[in-house]
């Protein structure tokens, strides 16, 4: 039986093989600038590192702006989307003020640090356009 080939970038698992990563992009509630200086920024990343980590989740890029984060992750196709994005928000809010109480009570009264809106998009390292005449071509060998 032939091999076949690997496929560059993707990830192997026992019972399949995927290669795909998500844009994540969420905001605090209010949209209020929360990370204004470097000590926050820092803590919040470490923070999504470690959930990112007992997750099971890989962090390919992270961004955290003063009113919101913008992630490029990467995660086993067993796990939800919307599972990530609720265990990352959720965690990432319960952790940040547990160690600054001060900006819940100042800032976020209703006890929520993130909206519960975000913005998600899927790309790979082939456009859809390829993906389209791939398909395509399938059947005329």
């Amino acid at each position: 039986m032939k091999r076949l080939e690997r496929i560059d970038g993707a990830k192997y698992e026992r019972n399949y093989v995927y290669n795909f990563h998500y844009h994540l992009i969420w905001v605090t509630k209010y949209r209020k600038a929360v990370f204004t200086n470097e000590a926050l920024v820092a803590e919040m990343e470490d923070i999504l590192r470690s959930l990112a980590q007992k997750g099971d989740i890989e962090i390919e890029e992270m961004q955290v702006m003063p009113e919101h984060i913008h992630l490029l992750i990467s995660f086993k196709p067993k796990y939800a989307a919307s599972s990530v994005v609720k265990y990352l928000k959720g965690h990432s809010a319960k952790l940040f003020f547990q160690g600054h109480p001060e900006i819940k009570d100042s800032k976020f009264w209703g006890g929520h640090l993130w909206s519960h809106s975000y913005y998600m998009s899927t790309l790979g390292n082939m456009s859809k356009e390829v993906v389209e005449k791939y398909i395509r071509n399938q059947n005329t060998k």
